[in-house]
C-alpha cells in the first residue's frame, strides 16, 4: 500500500477547532474510525500511549498513535491529519499545530514518518503547512508526492489491458459495485481510464462518473505487488458480468413473452420495467408520486463523539443487514441482476468520503442525525451537479439509503405524514402500513407500488378492498424513479412500466376498456348465486370492516359478510372502544346488511397488528406469542365488553355469528364458549353460532375434534400459510415464497373440510386465495362451502364458478393436492376460466 493510499484527502482536516489535546485525539480517531481504519474506541488506546510516551515530534508536529497491544483494533493502515492553526498544548511547553494520527498494522506509515523527520529541517515549509488552505500541499509534504490535479490528463499505471464495454445498458450501479468490490481485494493501485478521464477502481462512484456506454473502450491498469493477479481477476469479472447482463436481458424478454402467452397486457413497445410481486390485480395509467410529506426537520442535538460513533456504526450495520436481506429476496424472486440494486445501495454506505464528511460535522459539534443527513445531502447534490443521468440516479439512491440509516439513528424520522396527492396518482413508497393504505382516497390513487411487502400482507388485502392495482416487493429500483413521470401499473403481472410511449398508452387504454366491459358483463350477473353448471352452490361473502362498506359489497354480489374484522375499531383510535361503541358498530353493520349473514371475528390483536395503548408486552416473536384467542383469554377487560356488545346486538335482532381467532386447542374454544354462555345468560340474548378460525396447523390437524365444539370453521389462509411454511409474511426476504396454494397448505385445508363435514359443520375461507379465481376454483373442488373476499373480487369469482362443473373442480383439486410445490399448482391456472 502506497503512502498516498493511507492518506486520502478525506482524512485531512484543515483549520480544525479543538478544545484541548484530548479533544484533538478524539477528533483524529473519529476520522480514522469513520474511514474504516480503526475500530471504535481507538482514541482510548491513543490516550494510553500519551501516558506511556511523548508523541510530540517538535516544530509544532505531534504524531499520536495507539498501543502495540491494541494493534488488533486497526483494520487497515491510515493517517489522519488535523491542522490546528491556533495550536493546542500537547505537553508542558509543547504546542502542536499539525496533529498526524497514525494507525498502522504494517510498515506502510514509515515513509510518512521519514518525511516528517525531513520536514523538521525545513522550517519554512512547516510554517506554510500550519496555515495552508491547500489539502494537496499537506498530502504532498507527508507523502513526498504531488497528488494528481483533478483536471490533469489521465495516464495508465505500469500494467494494464484494454476492454470494450458490452453491457447492454453500459456501466451502471450493479456491475460497478462488483468492479469496486473486486478491486478492493488487492493491495495494488488499480485505475480505469476512458479517454482523458480516469477512475479509482475501488470507488463505485468514481467508476460511475466515467459514464461508460456500451461499445466504449477502457483501459484497466494497475501497479503494486499483486498487480498482475488483480488485472487477471478483473478481466474475468468484467467478462463474466458481461455474460450475465446479456442473459438477464434475454430473461426480461422471456418474461414479456410469457405474459403475452398468459393473456395479460403486454406493451407494444419496450418501456423500462420494474419487476415486483402481484398484490392486487388490474391495469392503470397514472403519474408517479412518492409518498413523502415534504422536508423533515432534522434535530441538531450534539452528543458525545464516542457515543455518536457507536450509534452511527450500529445504524450503518443494521442498514447493511436490511439491504442484504432485500438483495437475497430479490435474487430469489427476480434474479441476481435485480438483486444487485440493493448491493449497489449497500456499497454507497461503504464510501469513506461520505462517512468522513459526516464525522467531520460531528467533530465540529453537530448532532449525529443532522451530521449524517447533511453529509448525504451534500454528497447527493455534488452528484446531481455533474449533469450525468447515471449519477443523478445514484444521488437518488444515496438519499434513499441515507434515509434508511437516518430512520435507524432516530426512528421518529422514519415516516413523515403523507401529503395529499393529485388525481391519477400511482403511489410509490418503501412500504405502507395498513393504516396508510386504509386512509388512501381511491378517487385519487390509480395504483400502489411498494419496495417491500408481500402479497398476503394487510396492505395487499386493503389494496384489493379498495380495488387498486398494487405491486409489492419492487425493491430499491423505486428510489430512482422520477417524480410526476408517466407510468403504467399492471397489478396482475406485478410490473410497473416506466416512460411508456404513445403506442403503449393507447394499447393500455384499449386493454382497460376491454377489461371494463368484461367486468361489466360479470357484474350484470353478480346478484346470481355461484352455482356450478352441475348444480353445486358455493356461498359468497365479503370481507369488510365498517357498515359504510356494506352497500358496495352488496352491489358486487355479496350474499353476506364472511369476515368483519373488529380490530379496526381498536386500531383507528387512541383508546379502547367502549362496550357502547362496539354495540353501535355491530348493530350498524347488521342493519346495513339487511338481515343477511354477518360473521364477526373477535378481536385479533398481536403479530403484525399492535395497539400501543393496550400496553401489550414486547415479544421477540409476536407471531408466536400472545395474540388472538390467547390474548382474549388473558385480557378479560378486552373480551367481556366485546362479547357483551355482540350479544346485545343479537338480542336486538342482529343475525350474527361470532368466530374466535388463532384457536390452537379444544381447551381454548371451550373456555371461550363458557364465557359466552355466562354473558348470554346475563343479557338474556339468544344463542348465536360460535365458530373458530383455522389458522395454525394444529387446528387443521385437530379439525374433527374441534368440530365437536365449534358451529363452523373459517380458514384464514394467510396465517395458515405462514405457520405451515414457517414464513413470516412480513419478511421481505421470504414473502414471495408464502404462497397459499402450496400443496402443504391445500392438504391442511382438505383435512379441515373433512373434519368439519364429519360433524355437519360448514367451512368457509376468508384468506386471500378465496378472492383469486383460480384459488376459489380449487377451494370449491376441495369442498369448501363458503368463500369470503374483498368485494371487488366477487363478480369474477362468481363468474368462474358458474362456468365450471363440480366434478371438474374436484379433479383439478385432486391434481393440485398431489403437486410437489406451489409453482406446479400455479401452472394449472390456465385450465380455469378467470
Amino acid at each position: 500500500m502506497s503512502e498516498m493510499d493511507i492518506l486520502p484527502r478525506e482524512l485531512v482536516r484543515l483549520d480544525a477547532v479543538v478544545a484541548d489535546k484530548a479533544d484533538a485525539i478524539r477528533q483524529a480517531a473519529a476520522l480514522l474510525t469513520a474511514a474504516g481504519c480503526v475500530r471504535s474506541g481507538f482514541d482510548d488506546s491513543m490516550t494510553r500511549r500519551e501516558a506511556a510516551s511523548n508523541t510530540y515530534l517538535g516544530k509544532g508536529i505531534a504524531i499520536p498513535h495507539g498501543m502495540v497491544e491494541d494493534r488488533d483494533m486497526i483494520l487497515r493502515d491510515g493517517i489522519a491529519v488535523l491542522q490546528v492553526r491556533g495550536g493546542v498544548e500537547w505537553n508542558a511547553g509543547q504546542r502542536a499545530q499539525l496533529v498526524v494520527a497514525i494507525a498502522a498494522r504494517s510498515d506502510a506509515h514509515i515513509g510518512i514518518l521519514r518525511r516528517l523527520t525531513r520536514l523538521l529541517q525545513d522550517e519554512e515549509r512547516i510554517a506554510s503547512l500550519l496555515v495552508t488552505d491547500d489539502t494537496g500541499a499537506v498530502i504532498a509534504a507527508l507523502s513526498g508526492a504531488t497528488p494528481e490535479a483533478a483536471d490533469a490528463p489521465a495516464t495508465d499505471l505500469a500494467q494494464g489491458f484494454e476492454w470494450v464495454v458490452d453491457y447492454p445498458n453500459g456501466l451502471h450501479a450493479r456491475p460497478a459495485t462488483e468492479w469496486a468490490e473486486t478491486a478492493r481485494r488487492f493491495a495494488s493501485r488499480i485505475r480505469v481510464r476512458h479517454g482523458a478521464e480516469a477512475a479509482d477502481a475501488r470507488s463505485m462512484i468514481s467508476l460511475l462518473q466515467l459514464g461508460l456506454k456500451a461499445g466504449e473502450t477502457i483501459t484497466v491498469s494497475a501497479e503494486g505487488p499483486d498487480a498482475a493477479d488483480a488485472l487477471s481477476t478483473l478481466k474475468v469479472v468484467l467478462s463474466g458480468l458481461s455474460a450475465r447482463e446479456k442473459a438477464e436481458a434475454r430473461k426480461a424478454e422471456e418474461k414479456r413473452a410469457a405474459s403475452a402467452g398468459a393473456g395479460g397486457w403486454v406493451p407494444p413497445g419496450s418501456p423500462e420495467v420494474v419487476e415486483g410481486v402481484s398484490a392486487s390485480p388490474g391495469l392503470a395509467i397514472g403519474q408517479l408520486h412518492r409518498m413523502v410529506a415534504g422536508p423533515v426537520e432534522i434535530p441538531d442535538a450534539p452528543v458525545d463523539l464516542a457515543t455518536a460513533a457507536d450509534q452511527l456504526h450500529g445504524a450503518l450495520a443494521r442498514a447493511r443487514e436490511q439491504l442484504r436481506a432485500l438483495a437475497d429476496d430479490t435474487a430469489r424472486r427476480l434474479g441476481e441482476a435485480d438483486a444487485g440494486i440493493f448491493r449497489a445501495q449497500a456499497e454507497l454506505l461503504n464510501d469513506p468520503g461520505l462517512i468522513t464528511l459526516a464525522s467531520q460535522k460531528l467533530v465540529a459539534g453537530h448532532g449525529l442525525a443532522w451530521s449524517w443527513n447533511a453529509a448525504v445531502e451534500e454528497t447527493a447534490n455534488q452528484l446531481m451537479a455533474v449533469g450525468n443521468a447515471v449519477l443523478a440516479g445514484r444521488a437518488t439512491d444515496l438519499r434513499d439509503v441515507g434515509h434508511r440509516v437516518l430512520a435507524l439513528i432516530d426512528p421518529e424520522l422514519s415516516r413523515p405524514a403523507p401529503a395529499e396527492v393529485p388525481v391519477g396518482t400511482i403511489l410509490i413508497a418503501d412500504d405502507l402500513t395498513p393504516t396508510d393504505t386504509a386512509g388512501l382516497d381511491p378517487e385519487r390513487i390509480a395504483g400502489l407500488v411498494t419496495a417491500q411487502g408481500g402479497p398476503t400482507s394487510h396492505t395487499a388485502i386493503l389494496a384489493r378492498t379498495l380495488g387498486l392495482p398494487a405491486v409489492v416487493g419492487a425493491g430499491a429500483a423505486l428510489a430512482r424513479l422520477a417524480e410526476d413521470s408517466a407510468a403504467i401499473i399492471d397489478g396482475t403481472s406485478g410490473r410497473l412500466y416506466l416512460s411508456p410511449s404513445e403506442a403503449d398508452l393507447a394499447s393500455a387504454r384499449d386493454f382497460i376498456a376491454v377489461e371494463a366491459e368484461r367486468r361489466a358483463k360479470a357484474a350484470e350477473a353478480r346478484a346470481l348465486p355461484a352455482t356450478t353448471r352441475d348444480g353445486h352452490r358455493v356461498a359468497i361473502g365479503a370481507n369488510i370492516n365498517l357498515a359504510e362498506q356494506a352497500a358496495f359489497a352488496l352491489e358486487q354480489g355479496a350474499e353476506g359478510v364472511g369476515l368483519m374484522r373488529t380490530e379496526f375499531l381498536f386500531l383507528e383510535r387512541g383508546d379502547s372502544p367502549t362496550e357502547e361503541d362496539q354495540y353501535r358498530a355491530y348493530s350498524a353493520m347488521s342493519q346495513a346488511m339487511g338481515g343477511r349473514q354477518l360473521v364477526i371475528r373477535a378481536l385479533d390483536i398481536g403479530g403484525d397488528k399492535q395497539v400501543s395503548y393496550l400496553d401489550l408486552p414486547r415479544e421477540e416473536n409476536p407471531f408466536l406469542g400472545v395474540r388472538g384467542a390467547r390474548l382474549l383469554l388473558r385480557r378479560p377487560e378486552l373480551l367481556v365488553p366485546q362479547l357483551r356488545a355482540l350479544y346485545r346486538a343479537a338480542k336486538d335482532g342482529a343475525d350474527i355469528s361470532v368466530m374466535f381467532p388463532m384457536i390452537t386447542s379444544a381447551a381454548e374454544l371451550l373456555a371461550l364458549r363458557e364465557t359466552c354462555g355466562r354473558i348470554r345468560e346475563d343479557i338474556g340474548a339468544p344463542e348465536v353460532p360460535l365458530g373458530i378460525m383455522i389458522e395454525v396447523p394444529s387446528a387443521a390437524l385437530l379439525a374433527e375434534e374441534l368440530a365437536r365444539h365449534a358451529d363452523f370453521f373459517s380458514i384464514g389462509t394467510n396465517d395458515l400459510t405462514q405457520y405451515t411454511l414457517a414464513i413470516d409474511r412480513q419478511n421481505p426476504v421470504l414473502a414471495p415464497e408464502a404462497d397459499s396454494l402450496h400443496p402443504a397448505v391445500l392438504r391442511l385445508i382438505e383435512r379441515t373440510v373433512a373434519g368439519a363435514h364429519a360433524h355437519g359443520r360448514w367451512v368457509g375461507v376468508c384468506g386471500g386465495i378465496a378472492g383469486d379465481a383460480f384459488g376459489a376454483a380449487l377451494l370449491a373442488g376441495i369442498g369448501v362451502d363458503e368463500l369470503s373476499m374483498t368485494p371487488r373480487d366477487i363478480p369474477a369469482v362468481k363468474d368462474t364458478l358458474r362456468h365450471a362443473d363440480l366434478t371438474g373442480l374436484q379433479a383439478l383439486a385432486a391434481r393440485a393436492l398431489a403437486c410437489p410445490d406451489a409453482a406446479s399448482v400455479r401452472a394449472m391456472a390456465a385450465e380455469v376460466r378467470a
